[in-house]
């Protein structure tokens, strides 16, 4: 439970009842994602909430008229769909749909995912469109990396990065290493930056050919050398920090693409010099939330295996721990990186 003031307490509420059209699901893993920690940082959403979105789990519980599921499917969830009918869905800006916007998961008061706890009613909107019936013998934590990965392909697909590019991503956090995944996929090369060891050898892994740690190496002199002095082709910008728009600005070349990414508060503030917008022709670009139109596509690279997502969690922790988690999350040691809470586990 969310309480105001970044506070959060572990709580006995009622299981959630459904209606017509709805399902209940018991949560078996939900990731932790730093737009749900920014939500509880900065006070953006009115409590009491129960936050978590990357979430997945199994049926117990079918409504009236409800076809598609039954009891005992394993499912991963999204908590956002579109209408596919209004005028930002004919635009496939889907994220800026009112009903996109309209939560439609929830373990109990205002809707806002609910994937941190042991149940959730899926409304009957989410249960039409934005449910994913997992493949037997695919673990839960594998599978709640379905909404984040479609999150980071609908950006690379946004981007439209090309083969003989340099991609460059600052930030090898969960979220920067799911974007050195995808954009490897486009036959690109990768460069990234991060400051904690472990997440450069697995940027490595993940197909970067070039990682450095951006307080001891002059990041935008290594991507000149790669580039005849150009600069990148696309910088991904997969982490929040103070002078980091500038570096992405200095890393591309004129002409280059630079997603915002990471820059998910209104209390945020970028600031880039106009003419390295303007005369250097640069594209400056958001992208946000996840696209019903990838839904099956990340769901066959997270189930089929394709993605080494399971690679990327660090912990797995049980409901009673979840402020370890969310501290862990918001000042990650060296091995920290991603959080998976498994609602049905018990504390050791």
């Amino acid at each position: 439970m969310y309480k105001g003031n970044g506070a959060i307490f572990v709580e006995s509420v009622p299981t959630p009842k459904i209606g017509p059209g709805e399902i209940l699901v018991r949560v078996e893993s939900c990731g932790i994602c730093h737009t749900d920690l920014k939500k509880v940082e900065h006070d953006l959403l009115a409590p009491p909430r129960v936050f978590g979105h990357e979430t997945a789990g199994v049926v117990v519980e079918t409504g009236e008229s409800v076809s598609r599921f039954a009891p005992g499917d394993a499912v991963a969830i999204f908590h956002h769909v579109p209408c596919l009918e209004c005028f930002y869905c004919r635009k496939k800006l889907y994220a800026q749909c009112a009903t996109y916007k309209r939560v439609g998961v929830t373990a109990g008061f205002e809707p806002a995912g609910g994937g941190f706890s042991q149940y959730v009613r899926v409304m009957d909107w989410i249960v039409r469109r934005g449910v994913e019936k997992i493949p037997a013998g695919v673990p839960f934590d594998r599978a709640s990396f379905v909404e984040p990965i479609n999150t980071c392909l609908k950006a690379v697909e946004q981007m439209q990065i090309l083969p003989d590019e340099l991609v460059v991503i600052l930030g090898q956090g969960p979220i920067g290493l799911m974007f050195t995944m995808l954009a490897r996929r486009t036959g690109a090369a990768v460069a990234a930056t991060d400051t904690i060891v472990r997440r450069r050898e697995l940027s490595a892994r993940m197909g970067a050919t070039s990682v450095w740690d951006p307080r001891t190496t002059d990041a935008v002199r290594e991507v000149k050398a790669l580039t005849e002095g150009r600069g990148a082709d696309a910088v991904i910008v997969a982490v929040s920090a103070d002078g980091i728009a500038e570096q992405a600005i200095a890393c591309s070349r004129p002409g280059a693409r630079i997603l915002m990414f990471a820059q998910t508060s209104p209390q945020e503030r970028i600031e880039m010099s106009g003419a390295d917008i303007c005369v250097g022709e640069r594209t400056i670009f958001g992208c946000y939330s996840a696209s019903v139109d990838l839904q099956a596509e990340s769901a066959r690279l997270v189930f089929g295996g394709e993605l080494p997502v399971e690679e990327l969690i660090s912990h797995r922790l049980p409901l009673e721990e979840i402020r370890k988690g969310i501290d862990l999350a918001l000042h990650p040691d060296e091995q920290s990186l991603k959080i998976v809470i498994q609602p049905q586990r018990r504390a050791q």
